[in-house]
Formats: structure tokens, sequence, C-alpha cells
């Protein structure tokens, strides 16, 4: 078929189909952020976990960081997640264990992504929009815990960096746990992007490094004494 045989009519009603579709998607994303702020504005001062679907309860970093979590829940803080396994189970587990709030925003996707028991009833929210999802995350956390993972965690503790880095959200601690896995990419860090000036020598003061969970949590509680909890942008 050629471009001349075309009946315009129907690229048209293709174009207004389009149209359409993109109306109601946006309707969509408004509803989303709409339910998402308010629920999210009605939890208490929370830490995002973030870190890999894929780890099994019976492993190291599933259990550092139910510990963790369970320690930032003792010192006051409530506990938020993607929602899903793995390590954001694990994150919720803890929480529930130390009895406190703990949130689940969680994503549709065809796999890996079920909620996970731990999550409070009334704090589990679903998002078929990654971004949508993403802008709860950091309007909201007063701390992050990035636990090992996949592309997801590197893209989420990157744009946490990238968006205090710039200005663009509040300054809150983020801490990176799981020495052997992080230590690398900090290598690379230090001898490649500030050797070659793409990153201030500061910019890495933006998080820390740790495996204990005591201090994890002892530095994101230092980093708010005396300071009011607000949302970050």
């Amino acid at each position: 078929m050629h471009f001349e045989d075309i009946d315009p009519s129907t690229i048209i009603e293709a174009k207004l189909m389009n149209s359409q579709e993109d109306l109601w998607r946006i309707f969509r994303i408004i509803s989303e952020f709409t339910e998402g702020y308010e629920k999210m504005a009605s939890i208490k001062p929370s830490v995002v976990v973030f870190g890999s679907a894929r780890t099994k309860e019976n492993e190291y970093f599933y259990e550092l960081t139910v510990e963790v979590a369970r320690k930032l829940v003792e010192r006051g803080m409530g506990i938020i997640t993607g929602g899903g396994p793995g390590i954001m189970e694990a994150a919720n587990k803890g929480a529930k264990m130390a009895g406190g709030s703990s949130t689940g925003v969680n994503i549709e996707l065809p796999f890996e992504q079920g909620a996970n028991p731990y999550i409070d009833r009334d704090k589990l929210l679903s998002f078929r929009y990654f971004f949508v999802r993403k802008v709860m995350f950091f309007k909201y956390a007063q701390g992050y815990i990035m636990m090992p993972g996949g592309f997801g965690t590197l893209d989420e503790c990157f744009e946490v960096l990238t968006l205090i880095q710039t200005g663009k959200t509040c300054r809150v601690p983020v801490v990176l746990m799981g020495k052997d896995f992080w230590q690398p990419g900090l290598d690379w860090i230090n001898n490649v992007l500030i050797k070659n000036k793409f990153i201030a020598p500061d910019d890495t003061k933006l998080f820390s490094l740790t495996d204990d969970p005591d201090e994890a949590a002892n530095i994101i509680m230092n980093f708010h004494k005396g300071k009011a909890f607000t949302p970050n942008f």
C-alpha cells in the first residue's frame, strides 16, 4: 500500500482515538497522584527501604534488612517499601515485628510484585505508573536505606542522590548497607567520576556506608534530631 492510497479520514480517526486515550491516561495519572498524596500524607514519619525483590528469606541481606527496619521502628520511625517480596518484605516484616507503621507502595507488574503480607492493611497503595510511585517515595521519605539490588534499586539510589545533589528535594540521610556489594561501585565513583570531575568530591558526603543496623538507624535519627518532619518538596 502506498501512502497516497490511505484514506485521510482513517488518519484523522486514528489521531482522535490516540488523543482520547492520552486524555484518559492523564485522568488515571491524576487519580493515582491524588490517592497517593491522601494516603501518604496520613502516615507517620518514615524511612524508605530499597532493595532486591529476589532476595530469599534465609539469606543474609534479608535478615539484615529485618534488623535495620526493627531498629528504626524502635527509634520512632515507620517503614515504607515498594510493597513486594525480597528486601521489601524483609523491611515490612521488621516494622511489623517491632509494632511500627508498615507501608507498601506497590507497582503493577507481570512478575515479581505481589504485595507482601507484612504491610498494614490501611497502608497498601498500588500504582500503574512507576513515575507516580517514585514521587510517593521521594516526597515522604525522611531517609533511605539502600540494600543490594538490581537495576531498579540502582535507579532509585542514583535518582535519590541526583535529586538531593541538585536541590530538587530536601537533604535527607541516605545509607548504603552491604559493603561488599556497594564498595566496587564506590571505587568507580572515586576513580572515574571524581577523577574526571563529573561530580564534586563533596558529593560522596550525600550518603553513608555501613553494615551495622544500629549505626544505620542512628545516622538517620541523628540527622533529624531537633528538626521538624516535613514533606521533601
